[in-house]
């Protein structure tokens, strides 16, 4: 469901797949093959959201900002997994935020970082580039290994493949 809120459209780039029952509202930019998975919610109601390129948010994602003072952006190539919230921060290309992270504002997670299933990056947080940060509150522990980095373009990969053939892949029953 796209929502138009006080006279500004969400614009979606080519190739952007949202899944039934996702919600975009507002000030929301998503960038060429992107895809949106359900139940999740882009919420650009007092703030501005930008999404960048082949960029994956998966099942139950909450990305919202705060009014007037902190935007959200994402980069290129970036996965947020299930369940994660992301409130107000950066987030540059080629990151990967785990499954039930928090990422709250002000914070910025730097390209190529890895922020761990449930870790909480509290506001103001940065991140190093290719760093994997786990803990509450999150801190960076190591850099990421080459298997990791390969899983990440292995992941983006096969989401795009999914949006792309939704309707082939689902059958109502």
């Amino acid at each position: 469901m796209i929502y138009e809120y006080r006279g500004i459209r969400p614009r979606l780039g080519k190739d952007v797949f949202l899944a039934p029952n996702v919600v975009v509202l507002g000030d929301v930019e998503i960038g060429d093959g992107s895809n949106i998975w359900f139940n999740s919610v882009v919420r650009g109601d007092v703030h501005w959201i930008k999404i960048g390129s082949h960029t994956n948010i998966q099942d139950l994602c909450m990305l919202h900002v705060t009014g007037g003072k902190y935007p959200l952006s994402l980069g290129n190539g970036v996965i947020v997994g299930h369940r994660a919230v992301l409130h107000g921060c950066t987030v540059h290309d080629n990151v990967l935020i785990g499954i039930g992270a928090l990422v709250l504002d002000g914070a910025v997670i730097e390209e190529g970082a890895i922020i761990a299933a449930g870790a909480v990056v509290t506001p103001g947080t940065v991140i190093p580039a290719d760093r994997v940060a786990m803990g509450t509150p999150a801190r960076p522990t190591r850099e990421p290994t080459e298997a990791e980095k390969a899983f990440h373009q292995i992941n983006l990969s096969r989401y795009g493949e999914y949006g792309r053939n939704f309707d082939e892949l689902v059958r109502t029953v």
